[in-house]
């Protein structure tokens, strides 16, 4: 089976090296988002699928289109693809280019559809504390996330992740279930399972603002916040005029501490074994690490000894 694979972010890698590893399966081509500019200089770099793919160096093309446009598709045409798997590439899929695809397409998705059909289902199972999220392989339709269920895992959420440690723990979950899947289809035993459409529920794309921390909130969904923004766009507060990062946190809990004893936002003081205390609209969060803009993340110890006047400040 050739199968053409579609992803851009460092959650689709494992995936990827996952199909050249695959028993019956040809990698015939990466399709990716184009190269961006980063770091001091501006040098334009590949998304991580693409620079995943060129160390594999199989010989098959690394696509970097703008657009799903003519030329890729006939490009894509040329290469006689059975199947597209798509993980996170960032773009939806017309008709004419799913019609390349004699056995259509699979999308892998971090999510148990239909809930949380969109571009941050970790993040929204992070943000809402969710118990149990998962992974769904589903078939590619035109609208998203929208395809019939091939497949699907129910993964734990213990309270702590990060956006960033759950991705990882996705990522090689997804690359052990793709290959068994592809067997399936292969050897025409894959079921199909329709969504439930009245049941489905959305998320959508973060900007850097919807990292600004509202103190108003309580402790508890700001230590979520943290967790779901971590590692972009990341939590952040104003302290004096200055743009402060909340990079850790915890809901503090001691019998001891008023619920309410200061205005939300201000800096109580701290606690020896659990940092930094802020007042919540609900609670008080401990904090643990903190970081100025342009200025290096530091464990709370450490960031006072340089902010001597941070108790009883007011944040936001």
């Amino acid at each position: 089976m050739r199968v053409l694979y579609a992803g851009s972010p460092a959650i689709a890698v494992p995936a990827l090296k996952a199909l050249c590893n695959t028993e019956g399966i040809q990698l015939i081509g990466a399709l990716t988002n184009p190269d961006t500019p980063k770091g001091r200089h501006g040098t334009p770099q590949p998304t991580e699928v693409g620079e995943a793919a060129a160390e594999i160096s199989a010989g098959f093309p690394i696509l970097k289109p703008q657009k799903l446009d003519t030329q890729l598709r006939e490009q894509i045409n040329t290469l006689k693809p059975d199947l597209l798997v798509s993980f996170a590439y960032g773009h939806i899929f017309g008709p004419k280019f799913l019609a390349l695809f004699p056995l259509g397409g699979i999308n892998i998705h971090p999510s148990l559809l239909p809930k949380y059909r969109g571009p941050t289902p970790i993040q929204a199972a992070i943000l809402n504390r969710d118990t149990i999220t998962g992974i769904t392989m589903q078939t590619l339709a035109l609208e998203m996330d929208s395809g019939d269920i091939l497949t699907q895992e129910q993964l734990q959420l213990t309270g702590a992740e990060t956006t960033g440690i759950f991705s990882r723990i996705v990522a090689e979950k997804a690359a052990q279930m793709l290959p068994v899947l592809l067997k399936s289809i292969s050897g025409g035993t894959a079921s199909r399972t329709p969504q439930n459409h009245s049941e489905a529920s959305y998320c959508s794309i973060f900007t850097k603002t919807d990292g600004i921390i509202n103190w108003s909130k309580s402790a508890v969904e700001i230590e979520a916040k943290i967790r779901a923004f971590d590692p972009w766009p990341l939590c952040r507060t104003i302290h004096k005029g200055q743009e402060l990062l909340i990079l850790k946190s915890a809901v503090y809990k001691n019998d001891n501490a008023s619920e309410n004893s200061g205005k939300t936002g201000q800096v109580l003081g701290i606690d020896k074994n659990n940092g930094i205390l802020i007042q919540t609209g609900e609670g008080i969060l401990a904090v643990t690490e903190l970081q100025y803009q342009a200025k290096k993340a530091l464990l709370w110890r450490d960031f006072l000894n340089g902010a001597r006047d941070f108790t009883g400040s007011q944040l936001g």
